[in-house]
């Protein structure tokens, strides 16, 4: 039997793959992206998927700058960047009280993957903006075009919280596309109608470029009915914005932000690894898509059926 036909063997091939892509680099974008990363339904891979596209993207020549506006901080975790209290992060970057290239950090994963990373004070930060001027447009000013240049940013991935505040808005405002995580269970599409709504209320008050660019099926698995269900109830609803490529139920996918890693590098030959390298490669190839009108009304019971 061949080394490459054994699990092992398969495993280092695909390690090998990830970590040394053969010089491949992906298109640059002809202008910046930015990316907010949004789900009002926790537990979908919100901020798992932030961290692991942000390092595909990196691993492929792309500088990558992930914002975390989750007060939980659990993107600075999985990145390996400092965010105890007294760090520089992007709650002193809302309030006005530091530059945003102040706050940046390099992960170790990769020198042209950067974070701003969110620290414990982030959880007032709430409370503190309701009384500033330009209040939901803190994050945009922030991310002025000169300081993105200065650090050679070609992506933008922002991790907002599990609901709609202020750091959400503003997280909607700083972006012109949004990616939607939706996990391939049961009440997959819950809460996303709802979602979409609110991008239609800010994209008419707030930020008239702002546009469902991406959806990414997470948590999928093939051996039940149910994920193939969604799966094709999803691409049914959204059309060529949702992404070929979808993330496997994966333990080393779970367990990585334990390690301060992500999947990339906690465990390069999973399927989970390789399945987040193909969605990065998937997201930077095809570049902007636009959420059709008519594919931003859900069915509230869809993709609910029990498996046979």
């Amino acid at each position: 039997m061949e080394f490459e036909d054994t699990p092992i063997g398969a495993a280092a091939q695909r390690a090998t793959k990830v970590l040394h892509p053969g010089g491949e680099t992906l298109p640059k974008p002809s202008s910046r992206r930015v990316l907010t990363v949004a789900n009002q339904k926790g537990g979908v891979g919100k901020t798992t998927s932030t961290v692991n596209l942000a390092a595909a993207l990196a691993l492929h020549g792309l500088t990558v700058l992930v914002v975390d506006l989750d007060p939980q901080g659990n993107a600075s975790t999985a990145l390996g960047v400092e965010h105890h209290s007294g760090v520089s992060s992007i709650y002193e970057v809302l309030l006005g009280e530091l530059p945003l290239a102040d706050a940046v950090q390099t992960s170790p994963e990769s020198e042209r993957l950067l974070c701003v990373p969110a620290t414990i004070d982030l959880a007032g930060a709430e409370i503190e903006l309701v009384s500033l001027v330009a209040r939901e447009a803190r994050l945009k000013n922030a991310l002025d075009g000169a300081t993105m240049d200065r650090l050679g940013v070609d992506f933008v991935l922002i991790d907002c919280p599990p609901s709609l505040g202020l750091l959400t808005v503003n997280a909607l405002v700083a972006a012109t596309e949004v990616l939607i995580p939706i996990q391939c269970e049961y009440y997959a599409l819950e809460g996303v109608g709802q979602l979409l709504k609110n991008l239609e209320l800010v994209q008419a008050h707030l930020n008239p470029a702002l546009h469902v660019s991406t959806i990414l099926l997470t948590m999928y698995d093939g051996r039940t009915k149910l994920s193939d269900q969604v799966a094709n109830e999803v691409r049914r609803h959204f059309g060529e914005v949702v992404l070929r490529t979808v993330i496997p139920r994966s333990v080393k996918i779970s367990e990585a932000p334990g390690y301060g890693q992500t999947v990339l590098t906690y465990d390069p030959g999973s399927r989970g690894a390789m399945s987040y390298l193909d969605a990065g490669r998937e997201v930077a190839v095809r570049g902007d898509v636009t959420l059709r009108p008519q594919d931003t009304t859900t069915g509230g019971d869809s993709a609910r059926e029990e498996p046979a």
